[in-house]
């Protein structure tokens, strides 16, 4: 694996789950990161478990608010000066048929999943280096048509989309820009929805590897795209799912 050494990465939605897993891999291997996310007391509990607080900067920050990310930018340029990489993870999920959305709902799905997505790169533009890289959070969702989940997986979709425009946008300085789209992972998003065994028994079975994906696993592929082992790869979306979307069980 690359070393990141000297490297700083903003992380949102980086307090738990896929956004923590690589917030952990990434310092291991010498990198500083930058974790923002709407729950103080979960980035303050993260900044503990990274034990590095030399290299760990934690910034209550709401996407979806421009002005959040204004000073999240600014307590990152303040504190490591620029940022080689970004991964936008923050997300949220709300899944009802279609319609039961709620106008509110609907906006904040938007509004932290697309919008949050969208102004986190733009934003982050004056600090990162040429030859940087960002990575967004998408969804295996966009592949596959499930009932509850069109806003969501719209959302997702956009986030895909953007890997190829944004690609394009900033090949110039050398940036890229890719998009992964995890399947089944063990968050606490995934297991807020799945409250039962019996849930996670029937997610699981759809799954050909035969087993649920952790952080890690999504988090080893974040830190690839990240690194100077992907520097052919930009505008592109990496699907992280055990053959969910492409393969049936036998």
């Amino acid at each position: 694996m690359t070393r990141f050494d000297g490297k700083t990465i903003l992380i949102t939605g980086g307090g738990s789950g896929i956004g923590l897993a690589t917030a952990h891999r990434l310092v291991d291997v010498g990198a500083s990161v930058v974790l923002a996310g709407r729950n103080r007391d979960r980035l303050e509990a993260a900044v503990k478990d990274l034990n590095a607080p030399d290299r760990v900067l934690a910034v209550p920050t709401d996407v979806a608010t421009t002005s959040d990310l204004d000073a999240l930018m600014a307590a990152a340029g303040q504190r490591f000066g620029r940022l080689d990489g970004v991964f936008a993870n923050a997300g949220v999920a709300n899944f009802s048929r279609s319609a039961d959305v709620s106008e509110t709902e609907f906006d904040e799905l938007v509004g932290v999943n697309f919008k949050g997505v969208y102004f986190t790169v733009a934003k982050a533009l004056p600090l990162l280096n040429d030859g940087a890289s960002v990575v967004l959070n998408g969804s295996w969702l966009i592949h596959r048509g499930i009932a509850f989940t069109s806003v969501y997986a719209a959302t997702k979709a956009a986030v895909a989309n953007l890997a190829h425009t944004l690609g394009a946008d900033l090949a110039q300085r050398g940036i890229r820009v890719n998009a992964i789209s995890p399947g089944y992972i063990e968050t606490d998003m995934f297991n807020s929805i799945c409250t039962t065994d019996e849930l996670r028994e029937t997610h699981r079975q759809m799954v050909v590897l035969g087993r649920l994906g952790q952080g890690e696993d999504v988090a080893n592929v974040v830190a690839f795209l990240l690194s100077p082992q992907s520097s052919y790869i930009t505008g592109q979306e990496l699907v992280i799912d055990g053959g969910l979307t492409t393969a049936i069980p036998t």
